[in-house]
């Protein structure tokens, strides 16, 4: 009894850890000797000096096993973790780095943006461009970021070119195990904004990506610093803006629906606009087109002129001016270059073109009408008949477009994705219809021209099915309009006066060319400015427009031509919803910024 007593008082007396284990040491005997001798509470509690029930002990002994639990799958993991990585030398981001367009050197940090580039050095030296990336090779490119997702250990980046919005490179980092200082390198990748310029660098290796325009390679990176940083919010995203009307109406019953951009929106921001793919193929094809208009004209024989822009007097009757001072007097822009081209085919220039800019003060909003447009026009001397300048036209336009679908293929991609349209049908010889006949191809359709001396919009539209039905062209001439819709220089039908010896070129069922034989005849223009209403001796009449009268009566070849806006081919070549889209900027009767 004694030696049991010892014992227990003994262990009692130790530290808690020490209890439990030391239980299982007491002899079955003396425990059984004492428990049919001693009171209920037999252990002491160590912390308050108490006897311990049963119930506190069990409870003693359970957290016991609990905390030996924990301590096992402690040691475990810290037996399992890698050992401490030493520190792999300087950081791989910085806050702020030097511009420079040099590869980072080994004890250089990688990752971070640029001071703004001052011209601080010069270099021969210039980055690649996506088009020409090789798989195996080290690459530098600078593109805008136009997209970054991170899966923790990696970051994935869509690079757009800064020349070709339709071309695009996947870039990416994965997190290194051995170098603690990635994990840095993956944050500022992460936090990198859409818009953004870099300059990355790495190796080019083999991949699939169907996400990008090139889908057989991505860039691993070794570095990349920011050139600019753009706003992490910005009007719109270009993504949004380069879908099609089509995916974003599909997408509006899913759980994702895509944002749709709105015109004003595009207009306001033009610039991120231009970054769309579909946007600058459109620019860049009507640079095209004045390209070939040139090379069609010079292969003619034509010579290009640059006329006045600032004219004193209207030079197109019927259509509104903008008036601006000139020293005191009030000055014009022109409406065409209508005059100075005629005047200088009485130079006898031969035959003469101009690209330039033309303005109509003509309040109209229509999704066909700007304010400013550039306006491609050519007059010729003609031998006997206004058809001469018709099958030049036609010409042109038909080496135009082959030009176009021939050269320019990959920037049509690229705007039919958004913007779905087929090649024009255009004939080897022009499809001429006598404006009577026009309407009567209506009327025997059942339809009533709604447009009087002139075809409406919907009378263009119709007509323009009607004879894509029946002659298997997108592209034809209405010639022989009413005279009264004409302006003055336009010479009369000699076998009908209420006619004029006019023309207009349609595509797609609308307009896109007007044009005319003129009259060279000065008794004949004085004649006809009367029957419009102008005394061509009133001491009141412009200078430009006495001087255009001088020139016939110096004598001038019969001749004819033709202008058209280079905006609206684009436009309706392109299938377009609104001409503002083949506009650089475009001036409209609310619109003069930005």
């Amino acid at each position: 009894m004694r030696q049991s007593m010892a014992l227990l008082l003994a262990l009692a007396a130790r530290p808690a850890r020490a209890l439990i284990p030391r239980l299982h040491h007491i002899p079955r005997a003396a425990v059984a000797r004492h428990m049919s001798d001693a009171p209920v509470n037999l252990v002491v509690d160590p912390e308050t000096g108490e006897e311990m029930s049963k119930s506190a002990l069990k409870k003693l002994q359970k957290q016991r096993k609990i905390d030996a639990k924990k301590a096992a799958k402690k040691q475990k993991a810290a037996e399992a973790a890698p050992a401490v990585v030493e520190d792999k030398g300087p950081p791989l981001v910085a806050a702020q780095l030097p511009f420079s367009i040099e590869a980072p050197v080994d004890d250089q940090p990688r990752f971070g943006d640029m001071d703004v580039c001052r011209s601080q050095a010069a270099s021969t030296e210039t980055p690649s461009t996506i088009k020409a990336l090789q798989a195996g090779e080290n690459a530098w490119v600078r593109c805008r970021v136009a997209n970054v997702r991170s899966t923790g250990r990696a970051v994935f980046l869509v690079l757009r070119s800064l020349d070709d919005a339709a071309e695009t490179l996947q870039a990416c980092y994965f997190k290194d195990k051995a170098d603690p200082r990635s994990n840095e390198a993956l944050k500022f990748l992460e936090r990198l904004t859409c818009e953004s310029i870099v300059d990355c660098r790495g190796t080019v290796a083999e991949a699939t990506v169907e996400t990008c325009s090139r889908g057989d390679v991505e860039l691993q990176l070794n570095s990349c610093k920011v050139v600019t940083r753009a706003p992490a919010t910005l009007p719109f995203l270009v993504e949004d803006a380069s879908r099609s009307e089509a995916e974003i109406a599909e997408s509006q019953s899913t759980e994702r629906p895509f944002a749709s951009v709105s015109q004003e929106a595009r207009l306001d921001y033009r610039w991120l606009e231009l970054r769309t793919p579909a946007s600058a193929a459109t620019l860049k094809l009507q640079a095209a087109v004045c390209r070939l208009y040139r090379n069609a004209m010079d292969a003619r024989g034509f010579v290009e002129i640059h006329s006045p822009k600032l004219i004193a007097g209207e030079s197109e009757s019927g259509a509104g001016v903008f008036t601006t001072d000139y020293f005191g007097e009030t000055a014009c822009l022109a409406q065409s270059p209508q005059l100075y081209k005629q005047l200088a085919v009485a130079g006898d220039l031969g035959g003469v073109y101009e690209v330039g800019p033309v303005f109509r003060a003509e309040n109209s909003n229509t999704r066909r009408h700007l304010c400013e447009f550039t306006g491609l026009d050519f007059e010729v001397p003609i031998v006997s008949h206004y058809s001469e300048a018709i099958s030049i036209g036609h010409g042109v336009f038909k080496a135009i477009f082959e030009g176009l679908e021939n050269e320019c293929s990959d920037l049509l991609t690229s705007v039919r994705a958004q913007f779905p349209s087929s090649k024009p049908v255009i004939s080897d010889e022009p499809v001429v219809l006598h404006f009577d006949d026009a309407l009567q191809l209506l009327r025997d359709a059942g339809l009533a021209p709604e447009g009087g001396d002139d075809l409406s919009g919907a009378d263009e539209l119709r007509l323009g099915e009607i004879v894509k039905e029946k002659h298997g062209v997108d592209f034809f001439v209405v010639d022989r309009y009413p005279s009264s819709i004409r302006p003055f220089y336009t010479m009369l039908d000699p076998s009908d006066g209420t006619r004029s010896n006019s023309y207009d070129f349609f595509l797609r069922g609308q307009e896109i060319c007007s044009g005319a034989q003129r009259v060279h005849d000065p008794s004949l223009l004085r004649d006809q400015l009367r029957a419009k209403g102008l005394d061509p001796d009133a001491p009141d009449l412009s200078a430009s427009l006495k001087s255009y009268m001088q020139a016939f009566e110096h004598g001038a070849p019969p001749h004819a031509g033709c202008g058209f806006g280079l905006e609206r081919v684009v436009f309706l070549y392109l299938g377009l919803d609104n001409i503002r889209r083949a506009s650089l900027f475009p001036r409209d009767p609310k619109r003069c910024a930005p």
